[in-house]
Parts: structure tokens; sequence; C-alpha cells
């Protein structure tokens, strides 16, 4: 997997995170895209860490996918300020990004849905995410029976798309 970089913003940070994100592919680094984000969570007064694959950086703007209605996404939406920390070992290096968050817009959250596979976009319909389940087993049934409802799967759920988040601090 890699991060989707369809044009960059040319300042120095930029450049230089390129840079090394070429190093880390040249160097083979597992999950270059992966990403640790934490965000803020006003009703706890805790700060929250999980970390998600990168897909698309696209001029300034830096995207992943979610569930709307993750834990996450709501601290996203009561503090919009997130720190963003990649570890790329095989280069031995990190790089820590202050940004704010939002939503992207639903035209780019169709467009990476619908270029997603059946299987894919069916862990999206049917995933209740970070809710407590009755089991493993109908974990499993719910995503069968949405994988084989293909009707489900031509519209992208409205709790599922993408944040994008603008760094204004980088520290390499």
């Amino acid at each position: 997997r890699m991060i989707d970089i369809k044009k960059i913003d040319s300042s120095e940070p930029y450049l230089l995170f390129i840079d090394f994100y070429n190093k880390a592919l040249e160097a083979q680094q597992k999950v270059v895209e992966a990403i640790a984000i934490s965000s803020y969570d006003k009703t706890s007064n805790e700060v929250e860490s999980r970390h998600v694959n990168l897909k698309y950086i696209v001029g300034e703007e830096w995207v992943f996918f979610t569930n709307y209605n993750s834990p996450k996404a709501k601290q996203f939406k009561m503090h919009d300020q997130i720190t963003a920390l990649f570890f790329w070992n095989s280069i031995n290096i990190q790089i820590r990004i202050k940004a704010k968050i939002n939503k992207s817009n639903k035209a780019l959250s169709d467009e990476h849905y619908f270029a997603r596979s059946d299987k894919k976009n069916a862990l999206a319909n049917s995933s209740n995410q970070s809710s407590i389940i009755e089991s493993y087993e109908k974990v499993v049934e719910n995503y069968e029976k949405t994988l084989n409802e293909k009707s489900i799967l031509k519209f992208r759920p409205n709790y599922w798309g993408g944040f994008s988040f603008k760094p204004y601090y980088f520290e390499f």
C-alpha cells in the first residue's frame, strides 16, 4: 500500500516529507501509510490516539476514511485540532504533524468508496465501529448479509467518509 499523492504543496516541509516518504518506500517500509492520529475528547478531558491509513495527499489536504459515528469522529467535531505521527523504522525517521481536521467533501468520499472492493464496502456498511458487540459470530453474520445484499453497496452510507487535515506544523 502507498499514499496516493495527487499533488502536493511545494513548500519546504512538504518536499522534505516527500523525500523521506520516497526513502521509506525504497527501504520497503511496511505499512508506510499508517499514521497515528491523536485527538482531544472534551467530554472525558482526555487525549486519545489510534492508527489510521492515510489514503491521499491533495495539495495541502491529507485524507483518511472512517465511520463518522466513531469516537474519533466525535472528538474531531468537538475539537478540530489533531496531531499526526508517522514512524518509519526502515529509515529511522519520525514525522510529527499538527493540523486542523474536518470532514472531507462528499464527492471525495464517494469517489474513494466506489473505487473500493465490495468486501471493503461491506465492512464499512456493516461495522458499528467501537460499539459493544454481541459476538464475533454476529459480526461475521452481519458482514456476510451486507456483502450479499448488493443493493446496499450501491450507496455510500452517510455515516462513512473521509476526514481531511491541513498541517500547520511539521517536526522531523
